[in-house]
């Protein structure tokens, strides 16, 4: 075990992977080519740091026409990705953030589901008026919470029928408090895209809030945007 453990976290540790992992937490798949623009490292370099990220099962790829798109292998890979976000000590973190846009610091995605400010907020909300609670490390679904989301649209029975965790905390690195994860946090993120609350911003994981969504997340979950 001691083994593995070093050897994956020399693999993440590489400056060229570790930018590979961080550009992939936007949930987005992406061509070798598109990851090298990313990196700034040349197509022949990309393919061998691919290679080893596949390898590890960090990564996998699937073939689309004559394109070839990596992304991560299971969720689990993106939330320890941002949860390593939260290693950087606080001095540093402050000089990090001040360099970092705004946007991305107030909405953005993690993975597949919301982050940043807003997505603090509305988790934060979600506990204090008992609609999800932390326990044993997971949040469960309260009686009020099932009805809440049934009325959102988003069915609790169903994502049970998923094989991934259902409801689990992720510690946001830009506001060092929880944010919804797992198969309703996306359900959720899925949902607000649906409904025109909000949209992607095009090449990044900052995500804008419509004025439809506006009033749509204070009604729902008394967050002012």
């Amino acid at each position: 075990m001691e083994n593995q453990f070093s050897d994956l976290t020399s693999l993440i540790g590489d400056p060229i992977r570790s930018m590979v992992l961080w550009t992939l937490l936007d949930g987005r798949a992406y061509t070798a080519m598109e990851l090298a623009t990313c990196t700034g490292t040349s197509a022949q370099n990309m393919s061998m740091h691919l290679s080893k990220l596949l390898k590890a099962d960090l990564l996998v790829v699937e073939s689309q026409g004559r394109h070839r798109y990596y992304r991560f292998s299971r969720q689990e890979v993106a939330y320890a990705i941002e949860a390593l976000a939260n290693l950087i000590p606080h001095k540093k973190e402050a000089k990090i953030l001040a360099n970092i846009s705004t946007d991305i610091k107030y909405c953005r995605t993690c993975y597949d589901h919301l982050a940043g400010k807003v997505g603090v907020l509305i988790t934060e909300r979600l506990t204090a008026d008992n609609i999800i609670a932390l326990q044993d490390k997971s949040y469960i679904l309260t009686r009020k919470g099932d009805r809440f989301f049934q009325d959102l649209g988003i069915d609790f029975n169903v994502l049970k029928t998923k094989r991934r965790a259902l409801a689990i905390p992720c510690l946001d690195w830009s506001e060092r408090r929880y944010h919804l994860a797992g198969a309703l946090g996306a359900a959720l993120l899925d949902k607000m895209l649906e409904a025109d609350w909000i949209r992607r911003k095009k090449d990044s994981r900052a995500i804008i809030i419509t004025s439809t969504g506006s009033g749509a997340l204070y009604k729902q979950f008394k967050v002012e945007v």
